[in-house]
């Protein structure tokens, strides 16, 4: 079965109108609908010199896979005028738009997945709306009791316990119910989505050398060390917590199919280094299909054609592969 996957067009002034273009240039065997102004992606296409033909989308339109060069678009207007790399507050309503249609479409099972390209969430703030990030937002959206970030490259999956937190809020963050909901999201989305049928799970520390033994750091006695422990009492294949600084050796890496960082950069700087522009971003614990690229709004390189758009080629067809996946077993 194709899915029909909703691609959202993410902040107007940064480079997602230009990634999504230069991605529907491509082959995809999923059917891609566009979701964003119409006009920014026409502006943008004729800047980039990208001969894509966008079309209004229908709900009627049947599903086929993707024709190189044309586009299906939700059109959802500007509140303002838009400036390529040049960021408008008035225009943060338009983003939160362009996401809740996405949702909707995913929620009423009209689109079988979400690709999302990036959004400034600093813009949004300054707009006066509270916002920390895609995976909170939909989080709330879909009232979802625990959601959880897994980046994920050819070589490397991470998942990450927090996100979008200043650093010095995370050691408060890291509690016994927060950990214990991540593994077992982890857990079973490696099993349903990944088809690990006993997924090897490496648990970070959150200190240097775990801790060592107490002496730099408490949270690794104290919460990690007994929530590791608990689930490989259920027999489990959880280790933990392993030293950051060595975690990802070659060696260990053949001992995992994911590692669960405690926070953002922990994890992520490491998976980035190595697969950026290839990486992508799963969120886990939703009841639809999310994916989305691996980088931000790149501002400077809006509507100049530097932007690499293979991230969001990668986020596309990760996309298409759950989705396919979770259509086959709903046949079946």
């Amino acid at each position: 079965m194709i899915p029909r996957l909703a691609v959202t067009a993410g902040e107007p002034a940064g480079i997602g109108p230009d990634i999504v273009l230069s991605a529907a240039m491509q082959e995809h065997s999923a059917q891609l609908v566009a979701i964003g102004s119409a006009e920014v992606l026409a502006e943008r296409a004729q800047a980039l010199n990208l001969p894509v033909t966008l079309a209004p989308y229908s709900s009627t339109d049947p599903i086929e896979a993707h024709t190189p060069g044309t586009l299906p678009v939700v059109d959802i207007p500007l509140n303002a005028a838009c400036t390529a790399g040049e960021l408008n507050t008035a225009n943060a309503p338009h983003v939160l738009a362009v996401l809740d249609q996405a949702i909707e479409l995913c929620r009423s099972g009209e689109c079988h997945g979400m690709v999302t390209t990036p959004v400034h969430k600093g813009v949004i703030n300054d707009a006066g709306i509270p916002f920390s990030g895609h995976t909170e937002y939909l989080a709330g959206a879909f009232e979802a009791k625990q959601v959880l970030m897994l980046l994920t490259s050819p070589t490397l999956r991470v998942a990450l316990v927090t996100t979008h937190l200043p650093l010095s809020a995370v050691p408060n963050a890291i509690t016994q119910e927060r950990l214990s909901n991540a593994l077992e999201v982890l857990e079973a989305g490696l099993r349903t989505q990944y088809a690990c049928a006993k997924p090897r799970i490496i648990v970070l520390g959150l200190n240097p050398h775990a801790g060592e033994g107490g002496h730099l750091g408490h949270e690794e006695h104290e919460v990690i060390e007994p929530a590791c422990a608990h689930y490989r009492s259920l027999g489990w294949n959880v280790s933990g917590p392993v030293a950051a600084d060595t975690a990802f050796l070659p060696a260990v890496r053949e001992q995992a199919d994911a590692y669960l960082a405690m926070y953002h950069d922990q994890g992520l700087t490491v998976l980035k280094s190595e697969g950026f522009e290839h990486a992508v971003n799963v969120t886990l614990g939703l009841p639809i299909i999310r994916t989305s690229v691996d980088h931000g709004t790149a501002l400077n390189l809006a509507g100049t054609g530097g932007a690499s758009y293979k991230s969001c080629v990668a986020a596309i067809r990760m996309a298409h592969q759950l989705a396919a996946s979770q259509l086959t077993k709903r046949s079946k």
